[in-house]
C-alpha cells in the first residue's frame, strides 16, 4: 500500500486484519451440536467488514459478485471463506460477550505506540491525555433485551444501551484514538442500575495499571469529579484532571473564596491575537484545596478559564481540578488539556453517530449481547481508520484526493459492490489511479 505497509508493519490493514482474526478466533462457540459451517471468527469479521465499509447492504453485495464473478471482497479483503447472511450474523453473535474484544483495543494501542504514533499525544510534561464520555447509541419503548437499561416517566417504559468510550486526545490533534469500551449494563449482584460513573469505575479497575506506566491523565466532566471517583484514578496510579463546578463542589468554592478575600487566588491574564480579533485570556489558579467537606477531603488544585473580547463580552468560561500540581509556568497548558475533553464527544461520539457509522442504527438487538457486541465491532472499525490516517501515506493520499469525506466513503462502496479486488491495496491503487484516467504530467 505504502512505503509502510511492508509484510513487517504491524500497523498495515492486513496486520490489522489479523489481529482482529486471532481475537475473534479463540471466541468461545456457545452453539450446542453442530455448529454449521460459518466458524465464530468469520461471523464477527463478517459483521466488522459492514461497519467498516459503512455499507448496511455490504454481505448480501458481496454473495451476489461470488454468484456474478465467482469473487468477492469479503474474502479477498477480509479474509473471509465464506459470506454468512445478516440474518446467521446476528443469530450468532448474540451469543458473543463484547468483553472478549476488549483485547484488541488494547494489543493497536500497544503497537501505535510503539510505531511512535502516541508522542503527537502528550502533553504536560509528556503526559498522555485520555478523555472519558458516556453516550446512548440505543433508545426504544419496544425493542429490549436483558441488557438494557430502563427508564420511566409515567406509564411510559423507556429502554436504552449506552456505552463509555474513552480516547486518546490532544488540542491540535483532529484525531482521536479509541481505548476498550466498557458498557453501561446490569451488573450481576447490584440491586442499582447501572450508571456511567460505575462504569468508569470498572474500566478505571481492568486498565488503570497500564494506562499509569503510559503517565496517563484522566479527563472528563463533572460527574467525575467526585472524590469516590477521583481516589480510584489515585489509586490505579494515574492522574486526573476534571470539570468541577461551584453548585456541585460547594466546600470547595467556600474554601476559594476565603482565599480569595485574603488574596491568595493567583492570577495570569493573556492577550491573543486572532486575525483582527484581540481577546483576554484570564487565568486563575489555586493549591490545596479541599475537594469536599470532611477531614478525609482530597486536596487538590484548581483552575479557572474566562476569555473575553475587546468589547468584555465574556466568550468562555469553565474550571477543572486536578491531581496534578499547578503554577504560572503550567496553568495555561492545564487549561489547554482540560479543554480537550471536548474531543470526546466531537471528534470520537458525534463522528460515530452523525458521519457514516451510524451508531445510533439498530443494525440487531438481540436478546443478549448482540447490540453491545456490534456497536465494539464498529467502534473498531473506526479506530482501524484511525489508525490508517495516522499511520499509510497512500491512504492518506486517498483521503486527499477524493476530498470530503463523504465521496471516499461513497466511492469506497459503490466500487466493492461492482467490482471485486484481490486486496485492499489493489483497491486503493485503483482508486489514486484508475485504469484510463491520464496521470498528470510532474516533470
Amino acid at each position: 500500500m505504502s512505503a509502510a505497509d511492508t509484510s513487517g508493519d504491524a500497523l498495515s490493514f492486513g496486520a490489522l486484519i489479523d489481529l482482529i482474526k486471532q481475537a475473534l478466533g479463540v471466541l468461545p462457540d456457545p452453539r450446542r451440536g453442530r455448529n454449521g459451517i460459518y466458524r465464530m471468527q468469520e461471523v464477527a469479521l463478517a459483521a466488522f467488514s459492514v461497519f467498516w465499509t459503512q455499507s448496511a447492504s455490504f454481505l448480501e453485495f458481496q454473495r451476489n459478485m461470488q454468484q456474478r464473478l465467482g469473487s468477492n471482497n469479503a474474502c479477498t479483503i477480509f479474509g473471509l471463506e465464506r459470506v454468512p447472511s445478516d440474518n446467521q450474523v446476528r443469530n450468532i453473535l448474540d451469543l458473543v460477550d463484547p468483553q472478549r474484544l476488549a483485547g484488541v483495543f488494547g494489543e493497536i494501542f500497544e503497537r501505535l505506540e510503539a510505531a511512535g504514533h502516541l508522542q503527537a499525544y502528550r502533553r504536560l510534561d509528556e503526559r498522555l491525555l485520555i478523555a472519558l464520555d458516556g453516550t446512548q447509541y440505543h433508545s426504544s419503548e419496544r425493542v429490549h433485551c436483558e441488557q438494557c437499561s430502563r427508564s420511566q416517566s409515567g406509564e411510559t417504559v423507556r429502554f436504552s444501551h449506552s456505552v463509555l468510550t474513552p480516547v486518546v486526545v490532544a488540542l491540535g490533534q483532529s484525531r482521536v484514538i479509541g481505548l476498550a469500551p466498557e458498557f453501561i449494563v446490569p451488573q450481576d449482584g447490584h440491586a442499582k442500575q447501572d450508571g456511567e460513573s460505575a462504569a468508569a469505575l470498572r474500566w478505571i479497575g481492568q486498565h488503570g495499571a497500564a494506562l499509569a506506566a503510559r503517565r496517563a491523565v484522566l479527563l472528563g466532566d463533572d460527574l467525575y469529579s467526585r472524590q469516590p471517583m477521583c481516589q480510584a484514578v489515585l489509586g490505579a496510579g494515574l492522574d486526573f484532571l476534571f470539570v468541577a463546578k461551584p453548585s456541585s463542589h460547594k466546600c470547595l468554592y467556600e474554601w476559594l473564596q476565603g482565599l480569595e478575600q485574603a488574596g491568595a487566588v493567583e492570577q495570569l491574564q493573556i492577550a491573543r491575537r486572532q486575525g483582527k480579533r484581540l481577546f483576554t485570556d484570564t487565568y486563575r489558579f489555586a493549591r490545596q484545596l479541599p475537594l469536599r467537606d470532611g477531614k478525609d477531603a482530597l486536596q487538590v488544585s484548581w483552575c479557572e478559564l474566562s476569555s473575553r473580547d475587546e468589547q468584555g463580552k465574556a466568550l468562555f468560561h469553565n474550571a477543572w481540578v486536578s491531581s496534578l500540581p499547578i503554577d504560572a509556568h503550567n496553568v495555561a497548558a492545564m487549561v489547554e488539556a482540560g479543554r480537550a475533553r471536548w474531543k470526546v464527544e466531537n471528534e470520537n461520539n458525534n463522528t460515530l453517530k452523525t458521519k457514516g457509522y451510524h451508531f445510533e442504527h439498530n443494525f440487531g438487538h438481540g436478546k443478549r449481547h448482540l447490540s453491545a457486541t456490534l456497536a465494539s465491532l464498529n467502534l473498531l472499525a473506526f479506530l482501524t481508520h484511525s489508525v490508517l490516517e495516522l499511520h499509510h501515506s497512500t491512504y492518506q493520499a486517498l483521503r486527499e484526493a477524493c476530498g470530503p469525506r463523504r465521496t471516499f466513503f461513497n466511492d469506497l462502496r459503490t466500487l466493492l459492490q461492482y467490482l471485486s479486488f484481490a486486496s485492499l491495496e489493489a483497491l486503493f491503487q485503483f482508486m489514486l489511479h484508475p485504469p484510463g484516467a491520464q496521470r498528470p504530467n510532474t516533470s
